[in-house]
């Protein structure tokens, strides 16, 4: 049977390359995100099924997303990417008020909303599979982005505690920390972060979906907890020192 999976923030980016990856392995897809025509557009190409998505919206109104998102797979889902974030790249003086609650609403409490609606499911049937999508930057201190590195740090401990909770019902949680990620080349102070890396280049975002890919099939079958870094090295290594 086709893998059914539900991945956020897909009518972009990250999401949209791990979209097409999951595609290209026969999977059945619901694509989400804001964008109605870039979403229509992708589900079309994918034989996919779009439902546009708030993920700042309250809990209630995304169980209703979930259980849309369920409906359309016929009641089975196999995997659920928590992929969507926002991230304001400002100081912590200057982060407004709107972005610091929009950051917290999509990077923490949508992931957690829709893990408690949909992983019960996945335990009643005794398998599946959840990852998280965070950043090098969970574990990273930088001059910028304070909020969003909490986030993804909250992220990968939120993929450690639902391992925990989950993986003894047949439930996989794991994650995948993305370093700077571009499909052209960087530029400005992303290309001064990758040149200091063993990669020497941005992550494109086909190889971070064909990490969610190798996580999501029984190749990964003892993968649990843990946050695999796709970052060319980025949070492990430092070539310069001055």
């Amino acid at each position: 049977m086709a893998t059914h999976a539900l991945i956020t923030g897909s009518t972009s980016g990250i999401g949209a390359a791990t979209a097409r990856a999951l595609a290209a392995t026969g999977a059945r897809l619901v694509v989400t995100g804001r964008d109605r025509d870039r979403g229509t557009a992708l589900a079309a190409e994918l034989g996919a099924v779009f439902l546009p998505s708030e993920l700042t919206a309250p809990p209630a109104a995304l169980r209703s997303f979930a259980a849309r998102a369920l409906d359309a797979l016929d009641g089975r889902l196999d995997l659920l990417v928590n992929n969507a974030a926002i991230c304001p790249p400002v100081t912590t003086p200057a982060l407004a008020d709107d972005d610091l609650d929009a950051t917290l609403a999509v990077n923490v409490r949508a992931p957690h909303v829709l893990v408690a609606a949909l992983a019960p499911g996945m335990v009643e049937r005794g398998s599946g599979t959840v990852i998280t999508i965070g950043s090098w930057m969970a574990s990273t201190g930088t001059p910028f982005a304070a909020l969003y590195s909490a986030s993804k740090a909250a992220e990968e401990q939120l993929t450690r505690s639902w391992a925990a909770e989950f993986g003894p019902h047949g439930v996989r949680v794991a994650g995948i920390a993305p370093g700077v990620t571009r499909d052209g080349e960087a530029d400005g102070i992303a290309a001064r972060m990758v040149a200091a890396t063993p990669a020497r280049r941005a992550v494109t975002t086909g190889a971070i979906a064909q990490a969610v890919v190798w996580l999501a099939s029984p190749a990964a079958e003892f993968v649990h907890g843990t946050t695999i870094a796709v970052d060319g090295g980025i949070g492990a290594t430092r070539l310069e020192w001055n």
